[in-house]
């Protein structure tokens, strides 16, 4: 009889300090709703992780750039709907004093209406901006930035729409003749913005496409991540409840050995 050996302890002990390693991890993995809660866990997953996250982040950065984008063609459409109204208005006057039956005081008053008209189009043109930016009075393209990665962008052209530019800065109906110059000019002007709004729709379809694509990519790829990382809690649950059940086994194993132990010693100290 071998009072002080130790064997099954031993073997006992070292068995409870893994499951006591493992019930961390696991309670770990279940508090933080992570898989891989640092390098240690898996090494090349966790590198490839940070990636997939920082693809995502870009990616949703990217859809918030698209919505300013298209925030910027709205205003664009609206600005330019304004003016085609201002030139149909401009050409009504000019059509109605094409007619030989106007006074000179017919002339003048539709001359001050004209030149409130063309005043409102360069307002238009000088005035309208998205976040301190002309997108009717200048040529300077705005660059959008439309992915996750470098090279990733598309270019909103801006729309010069003055007076000056459309061909009808300083128009007269001061005599029939240049009325009837003035119903071309603006017939040239009114198939300008509609190119423009042309343009402007094809550059929002564009966007949404790229908007769509890029919710999809973030959807497709936010699932993969979860897939990689993301505890699943009911089979970590499951491998929880197995390491508890047979860590408190070894612990009963080592407390009733214990228990035996001191019962045979107090035999010998009678």
């Amino acid at each position: 009889m071998r009072i002080h050996s130790q064997e099954h302890i031993a073997f006992s002990k070292t068995r409870m300090q893994r499951n006591n390693t493992q019930i961390e991890k696991s309670l770990q993995k279940l508090g933080t709703g992570l898989k891989i809660a640092k390098g240690s866990d898996n090494a090349s997953g966790l590198s490839i992780s940070e990636t997939m996250r920082a693809q995502i982040r870009g990616i949703s950065r990217a859809q918030s750039n698209m919505q300013d984008g298209l925030s910027v063609l709205e205003a664009s459409n609206e600005g330019l709907n304004n003016v085609n109204g201002l030139l149909q208005r401009a050409r009504e006057l000019a059509v109605a004093n094409a007619n030989g039956t106007l006074t000179d005081s017919d002339r003048d008053a539709g001359q001050k209406e004209l030149d409130q008209i063309l005043e409102a189009i360069n307002d238009t043109s000088m005035k309208l901006e998205f976040n301190t930016k002309k997108i009717l009075g200048d040529r300077a393209p705005i660059v959008l930035h439309v992915g996750a990665n470098p090279g990733q962008s598309m270019q909103i052209d801006t729309i010069d729409v003055s007076t000056d530019k459309l061909g009808i800065n300083g128009a007269s109906l001061t005599s029939r003749t240049d009325a009837e110059q003035l119903i071309t000019d603006i017939d040239k002007a009114i198939s300008t913005i509609s190119g423009h709004l042309t343009k402007v729709g094809s550059q929002m379809e564009a966007i949404e496409h790229h908007l769509t694509n890029a919710m999809v990519f973030e959807a497709n790829l936010t699932k993969s991540l979860s897939l990689m990382a993301d505890t699943d809690v009911a089979e970590e649950m499951m491998q929880f409840i197995n390491l508890d059940i047979r860590q408190k086994g070894d612990h009963l194993l080592v407390s009733s050995v214990n228990k035996n132990l001191n019962d045979m010693l107090s035999l010998f100290s009678r």
